[in-house]
């Protein structure tokens, strides 16, 4: 859904909201309880009625998680976005941060690799008899030294 649904003077339910941006129902209620996104006005029924500005500002939340930033960084770079004069160092600064985050999962993430490669380096493939894999995931459940955790 594009903010041409607004062009007429619409104004959107919380079904169409979550629908036009992919976010959950529930998860949109939570942000406006964290405050990342504003409350909207309710009708007589108390429905909630959603404007352009917050299809906008919903969609800038789920591509900043999209990029795994924490909600505490986010709602910093909706600082930014709602105070447009301030200097965009911090934003360099808040990315950056963000970058090194993911570097640091990334180099986990290979050292589980290897780990698991060794770990599958156990098994012949042939099925008959005792299983490496589990063998070695039996002696780490007993404190013992593994392939993939030696000592």
């Amino acid at each position: 859904m594009s903010t041409s649904y607004f062009i007429r003077g619409n104004a959107m339910q919380i079904k169409e909201l979550s629908s036009a941006t992919g976010v959950d129902i529930e998860t949109i209620r939570y942000y406006e309880r964290q405050g990342l996104l504003p409350e909207p006005a309710r009708r007589d029924n108390g429905y909630r009625d959603y404007q352009a500005a917050h299809l906008e500002r919903l969609s800038f939340i789920r591509h900043c998680r999209a990029l795994d930033m924490p909600l505490a960084e986010v709602s910093r770079l909706l600082g930014f976005v709602d105070a447009p004069e301030q200097h965009c160092g911090d934003v360099n600064l808040l990315v950056d941060e963000q970058l090194g985050r993911v570097r640091a999962r990334l180099k986990s993430m290979r050292a589980l690799e290897k780990q698991l490669l060794q770990l599958r380096a156990q098994c012949a493939g042939t099925h008959e008899g005792r299983c490496g894999i589990l063998d070695e995931l039996v002696s780490a459940a007993h404190g013992e030294a593994c392939v993939c955790h030696p000592k």
